[in-house]
């Protein structure tokens, strides 16, 4: 309901509600998944109670804002167009995602060093969770128990007190190191394959 109130500029609460609902029953009638992706959580509303309200994540959002016909709406659709386009150009042609990453980097003002210190590890984590691949560690939940226990041992903190450390919530860690670091990290994942390949451990509690 808030961004259907931000989109369409809707002025009171109960109009940007009765939007969402007339929204809700033609995405329906179109199958669209928007709707059915949707859940409800209680937030707390102006009143101080809390009500069942609809919630949904970053790409049911931006879903919702393809399908609202809006001024407001519009640039976001051209961007939604344009990184659409870009990853077409990605599937056919792997190398530009790199380029955009280095290109990415260098406006966050990254040395050139560190964008290849930043690339280097990066091969070396790919390499590592394609060992673990292959010997029987799923990916997800047993990589992320591989990847904290690694971390700790060359840090001495988890990937998420480390993250707390630098202030970060949803970034990606690597991003926001320095670059000896990135060097730890590629030492500690590079030392981890092949001591792995070494002894073949198969399975999470060998690895």
């Amino acid at each position: 309901m808030d961004i259907s109130q931000v989109l369409t500029q809707q002025t009171g609460y109960r109009a940007a509600r009765n939007y969402w609902k007339v929204l809700k029953h033609r995405f329906a009638k179109e199958g669209s998944h928007l709707v059915t992706n949707c859940n409800q959580l209680k937030p707390p509303a102006a009143d101080g109670k809390n009500y069942l309200t609809d919630v949904a994540n970053a790409q049911t959002l931006l879903r919702l804002v393809q399908g609202v016909p809006s001024p407001k709406a519009g640039p976001m659709k051209s961007w939604l167009a344009k990184v659409g386009y870009e990853r077409m150009q990605e599937m056919s042609d792997p190398a530009l995602s790199l380029e955009r990453a280095r290109a990415t980097w260098q406006k966050h003002g990254r040395s050139e060093k560190w964008i290849q210190q930043r690339m280097t590890g990066q091969d070396t984590r790919n390499k590592l969770t394609d060992c673990w691949a292959t010997h029987d560690v799923k990916p997800g939940d047993e990589f992320a128990i591989l990847t904290d226990l690694i971390h700790q041992e060359w840090s001495g903190v988890s990937v998420a007190q480390h993250k707390n450390l630098k202030g970060l919530k949803t970034q990606n860690l690597r991003d926001h190191m320095s670059e000896a670091e990135l060097i730890f990290t590629a030492l500690a994942e590079l030392s981890t394959r092949q001591i792995a390949e070494t002894t073949t451990a198969t399975g999470l509690p060998e690895n």
